[in-house]
C-alpha cells in the first residue's frame, strides 16, 4: 500500500487574511469619546494677603448649588430638578428687578454698553459629594454653562444682532464684563445622607 503524502495548506494568503480582517476591525469600531470641561483656573491666591471686607464676596452675591450622593441637587437650600436649574441661574445672574437675594449692582462704564448697572460680584458655587455620579456633574455643569452662555448670547443679539460666538474679541470682552458670573467649584465632600 502506498503512503499518501498529506497536503500541505498554503499558509501564505494567511497573514493578508489577518492584515486585512484586523484594518475593517479598526476602522469599523466606534471609540467612546471622553467628556469633560475646559476650564481656565483662577491663579492662586498669596497667603500672605489678608482679604479686604471690600474683596469678601455677600452672601446674596453666591448662588450655592450642591449635588448629593444620591444625585439630588440642592439650589440655595431647596431641593431642584435639574431642569429647573437653568431657568434660576439665568434669573440669579440677570436679577432682573433688582431683588434683595440676588446680586447686588453696581454702575460700571464697559465699552460699547456705556454706564450700565450690572452684577458686582455674581459667583456660582458648585459642590459635589463624593458619591455624585460623573453624568449627573457633567450635567450640572452644562446646565449652569449653558444659563450663563443664553444670558450672553441674548445680550449680542440684542446689541448687535448677531450670536455671541460671532463677535470680534472686543464685543466679547463686554459681553464677558456684563455677564461676569464665574462658576466656582468647591472641594468635593459628603453632602447629606450617610
Amino acid at each position: 500500500m502506498a503512503s499518501r503524502e498529506v497536503q500541505e495548506i498554503n499558509a501564505g494568503s494567511m497573514a493578508d487574511i489577518a492584515f486585512l480582517l484586523l484594518i475593517f476591525f479598526l476602522v469599523t469600531t466606534t471609540m467612546d469619546t471622553d467628556t469633560g470641561l475646559m476650564r481656565k483656573l483662577p491663579p492662586i491666591p498669596d497667603p500672605k494677603t489678608e482679604q479686604s471686607d471690600e474683596q469678601r464676596i455677600h452672601e446674596r452675591n453666591i448662588l450655592v448649588v450642591k449635588v448629593n450622593k444620591d444625585n439630588m441637587l440642592l439650589v440655595e437650600g431647596e431641593i431642584i430638578h435639574i431642569d429647573e436649574l437653568r431657568d434660576i441661574t439665568k434669573e440669579f445672574i440677570l436679577n432682573p428687578n433688582d431683588a434683595d437675594d440676588l446680586p447686588e449692582k453696581i454702575e460700571k462704564n464697559i465699552p460699547y454698553f456705556g454706564l450700565v448697572r450690572v452684577a458686582k460680584q455674581a459667583v456660582i458655587s458648585l459642590q459635589n459629594d463624593y458619591g455624585t455620579t460623573y453624568g449627573v456633574y457633567i450635567a450640572v455643569q452644562n446646565e449652569l454653562l449653558a444659563a450663563r452662555d443664553e444670558v450672553r448670547n441674548d445680550l449680542a443679539m440684542q446689541k448687535w444682532g448677531i450670536p455671541y460666538d460671532d463677535l470680534n474679541d472686543n464685543q466679547m470682552s463686554a459681553v464677558d464684563e456684563y455677564y461676569n458670573a464665574p462658576i466656582s467649584e468647591a472641594e468635593p465632600k459628603k453632602i447629606g445622607g450617610e
